[in-house]
């Protein structure tokens, strides 16, 4: 079976920016979604898969994360039948990395799910609905949390909002505000249209990036290095962390009190270039 390619092999999870998501029920999908340059990928037993074939795409994620491979699994929320399914089929695979949990609308559902699961494996909240919403910082501080995700499209069905970032920005917000209170990574949105072309994709995943939001989940490969470049340090960014570090390395001036803090900007821009392996791009 194929691996990650290695620098999203490396990569920590709370970095990653695109969480691109395959159909479980479609196996010839996992290994070139393994192959991109998805910082994580998702094998989606859930929303994708109709009820007919979960028992099939069930058996397609145990032979892949059992076979080599490494990937995330979004399982269906708690309060269907198959979530309790999902669960015993991933119990102790070797390639697990974490799930995503659909339909969260309370902290106590990530909770129990954990602690089906190997000890220490990660719970991604995908939160879907006004009630979720309304919980997310509940939800952030339950054990077992470890990033919040935007189900923007549900979210929308259920509240009757359109998806003009206006209109949008109160329920992002509340997700990035959520993270911060429960000291988790950055929030991760909702993810473009699978049919959006370049130019959408750019100015959606701007909008992602202006909410203080950190990922992006995917359904379409082809668009994942666009939302990478617009979750990641610019350009710009990029030669002023590196002129600043340079100088500072140098012996420049402490100068003002806003020195120390444009100094640590600096270094985390660093870092993250460091991280998506920016630098030589």
């Amino acid at each position: 079976m194929p691996l990650r390619n290695q620098r999203a092999a490396a990569l920590p999870a709370k970095l990653s920016r695109t969480w691109l998501l395959v159909n479980g029920a479609k196996p010839e999908d996992f290994a070139p979604g393994l192959a991109s340059e998805a910082d994580s990928v998702i094998i989606d037993l859930e929303a994708s898969v109709p009820d007919e074939k979960k028992d099939a795409a069930r058996g397609h994620v145990v032979d892949a994360l059992d076979g080599g491979m490494t990937a995330w699994v979004r399982i269906s929320g708690i309060e269907t039948e198959d979530w309790e399914k999902d669960l015993e089929a991933l119990s102790g695979l070797k390639g697990l990395r974490g799930v995503m949990l659909a339909m969260t609308e309370k902290p106590e559902q990530v909770t129990y799910t954990a602690m089906r699961l190997r000890a220490g494996t990660p719970v991604l909240a995908l939160l879907e609905t006004a009630l979720g919403l309304e919980n997310a910082t509940q939800v952030a501080m339950a054990p077992g949390t470890f990033r919040l995700a935007f189900g923007t499209n549900d979210f929308r069905k259920d509240v009757g909002v359109s998806d003009d970032p206006m209109a949008m920005a109160y329920a992002r917000s509340r997700l990035v505000i959520a993270s911060r209170v429960g000291k988790l990574p950055g929030a991760i949105d909702g993810p473009p249209g699978a049919a959006d072309d370049d130019q959408a994709v750019i100015e959606s995943s701007q909008v992602t990036a202006s909410m203080g939001m950190t990922g992006r989940l995917c359904l379409n490969r082809n668009q994942v290095d666009l939302i990478n470049r617009q979750l990641a340090p610019s350009d710009d960014e990029l030669t002023w962390a590196q002129e600043m570090l340079e100088a500072h390395a140098a012996g420049a001036s402490v100068g003002d009190g806003s020195y120390l803090p444009r100094l640590a900007r600096a270094q985390k821009i660093a870092d993250l270039a460091d991280s998506y392996g920016l630098w030589n791009a």
